[in-house]
């Protein structure tokens, strides 16, 4: 019987766990995809929103609804955000017909969307950038944000006549 798993469907792997010729861990693909980057700081994002820089939430909505958002930011998930960005796709979103749309990509912490910033970089978007830090730190630096989703909703002083 084969099985998804069975080494006659995968091929034989060797008991040693050294990576193939020319694989990159994780630390090194990152590295290289910064190095691309001109990676902006919480205050300085904001800054650019406000001159017109488009942010661009990739976290899933569970993330969100857990965490809070931007207001303002246009979300996109990272599963789909190069075919929603890139000029020449179909699936591109109406905006995005354009290689200098000031695009600042954010995740949680700001691991994913250096990854994201340098894909879009790939397809030529050369404006594309991330925040430093991501969510998290956008919060922690004061700006605006909404709360969670399951965050209790302070409930005004008074009652309308």
């Amino acid at each position: 019987m084969i099985t998804p798993w069975n080494s006659s469907v995968l091929g034989s792997c060797p008991a040693h766990h050294t990576p193939p010729a020319g694989a990159r861990g994780i630390t090194e693909v990152l590295e290289n995809a910064r190095r691309t980057l001109r990676r902006l700081e919480p205050e300085a994002a904001h800054l650019a929103v406000h001159a017109g820089a488009m942010l661009v939430d990739i976290r899933p909505a569970a993330q969100r609804a857990a965490t809070g958002e931007i207001p303002g930011a246009l979300i996109i998930e990272r599963n789909v955000l190069e075919w929603r960005l890139d000029p020449r796709s179909d699936a591109r979103l109406p905006f995005a017909d354009r290689y200098d749309l000031p695009v600042i990509v954010f995740c949680q912490e700001g691991y994913t969307s250096s990854l994201a910033a340098a894909a879009l970089q790939e397809l030529g978007l050369h404006l594309a950038t991330d925040l430093t830090g991501g969510f998290r730190a956008w919060r922690m630096a004061g700006l605006p944000a909404f709360p969670p989703a399951n965050a209790p909703r302070l409930q005004p002083s008074y009652q309308p006549a």
